[in-house]
């Protein structure tokens, strides 16, 4: 007899730089999320794939909770609440070494919902017994079916959290191919990359203003040939523009040189990366830059 498939959606959800991201990547193997030390790295719901001969998860990775200062802000926590239609559990992800109200103001909202929940407390690599037991005790107050420590950067007890979320599918079809990791177009995951560079690289007021624009991908149909790609990095001052750049074009050189790499490894091909930047003020509170940048919901 056959053994029945099973497959559903499983959203990541936490407040800014809990780790949601790093989890996603490791879990389906393949870097489809960008990562970096600042908040709110994460702008759009982005769909991760794993496949197994038993079953299928289809991951919603999304931007940190917050409270909205913009536009873009809004259109964040938006993607948050969407990701939340139709899925079939829930992940709720904390900082096991930073732990605010925020978070639990978090865990107390969502571990409501009709679907399975798990709280997942990452980086236990950061803390010890001592800090994480009194932790664990504390949530296990909230209305959750599961509350797991992890570590993502380190792959610690992810085989138990799948283990879980697979007990928790129920029986469906395979949504996506066996090779299918994202549903990130090409050109939106190479804009990621060169934005992820930006981020790790430029001072604590810029990242956020930044935004990355591809223009064009042209393909020269070799693979011994370099893929050409031609993109706008905006930023909302001039000053920024100065910085992003860099004294003689250093700045935006290593940043190119680094999304480079990363880039040439998913395309499988060498990379030409062509980056101008461009200033666009406010551009996070004007509906056509955001529609622009693909920050939108329509």
């Amino acid at each position: 007899m056959q053994k029945s498939f099973h497959s559903g959606f499983v959203a990541i959800l936490g407040r800014p730089n809990v780790g949601k991201s790093t989890l996603m990547n490791a879990l389906i193997g393949e870097k489809v999320a960008i990562v970096s030390p600042r908040a709110q790295t994460t702008r759009s719901r982005i769909m991760g794939v794993l496949t197994r001969p038993e079953a299928q998860i289809v991951f919603l990775d999304t931007p940190g909770i917050h409270t909205p200062r913009n536009r873009l802000g809004e259109y964040m926590i938006q993607a948050v609440q969407s990701a939340l239609e139709d899925v079939d559990a829930v992940l709720v992800m904390l900082d096991a070494s930073d732990v605010r109200k925020q978070d639990l103001d978090i865990v107390e909202k969502y571990t409501k919902l009709a679907v399975p929940v798990a709280v997942v407390v990452n980086k236990i690599d950061t803390v010890d017994a001592t800090v994480l037991a009194p932790l664990l005790q504390k949530l296990s107050a909230y209305p959750a079916k599961a509350w797991l420590p992890i570590s993502a950067r380190k792959k610690t007890g992810l085989e138990e959290l799948l283990q879980t979320l697979l007990g928790w599918m129920p029986e469906g079809p395979k949504y996506f191919p066996d090779d299918m990791v994202t549903d990130q177009p090409e050109r939106v995951i190479v804009a990621e990359m060169v934005r992820e560079k930006a981020l790790r690289n430029l001072r604590e007021e810029i990242p956020h203003g930044i935004g990355v624009e591809i223009l064009s991908i042209e393909n020269q149909g070799d693979e011994k040939l370099a893929v050409t790609i031609h993109a706008n990095v905006y930023c909302e001052k001039e000053s920024h523009k100065r910085i992003l750049i860099g004294k003689q074009g250093e700045m935006l050189r290593r940043i190119g040189e680094q999304a480079r790499g990363d880039i040439e490894k998913l395309l499988g091909q060498r990379v030409n990366l062509q980056l101008w930047v461009k200033v666009r003020p406010d551009w996070r509170n004007r509906q056509e830059d955001l529609k622009t940048l693909g920050y939108t919901n329509e």
